[in-house]
This record gives C-alpha cells, sequence and structure tokens, in this order.
C-alpha cells in the first residue's frame, strides 16, 4: 500500500515538472513571435501622455522590454 501512494505521489511530481516546463517553453516562444508592445506602440504612448519620444528613448524602452522578455 506505501509503495502505490509513493508511486502516485512520484507520478504527480514527474507531472507537474513535465508541465511546467512545457509551458515556461511554450510561453517563450509564443512572447518571442508575438511580443507585446512594439515601437509603435510606444511611440503612440508618449504622444498621449503629451511627449514626443527621441528615437534614442524608443531604443531604450525597448532594450528594457526585451531585457525582461529573455
Amino acid at each position: 500500500m506505501l509503495h502505490d501512494i509513493l508511486l502516485v505521489v512520484l507520478g504527480v511530481v514527474i507531472g507537474l515538472v513535465i508541465g511546467f516546463l512545457l509551458s515556461k517553453k511554450i510561453i517563450k516562444k509564443q512572447l518571442k513571435e508575438n511580443p507585446p508592445i512594439n515601437e509603435k506602440q510606444i511611440v503612440a504612448m508618449m504622444s498621449q501622455m503629451g511627449r514626443k519620444p527621441s528615437q534614442k528613448q524608443v531604443n531604450q524602452i525597448m532594450a528594457q522590454m526585451n531585457k525582461y522578455n529573455k
């Protein structure tokens, strides 16, 4: 009986680990293919706030976004 319980617990743990790794890989792939924000959206957002961003500012924001997506 103890043997059966250990096998079930081991199966659940292995399933959780495999599920976590697969979902992490799929989410990274989706974020790479469909980035959540692009340069045009950053320019539009800053323009709505009353600022005219330079290309340097846009590049800095994109660099920060890419830093956290990896």
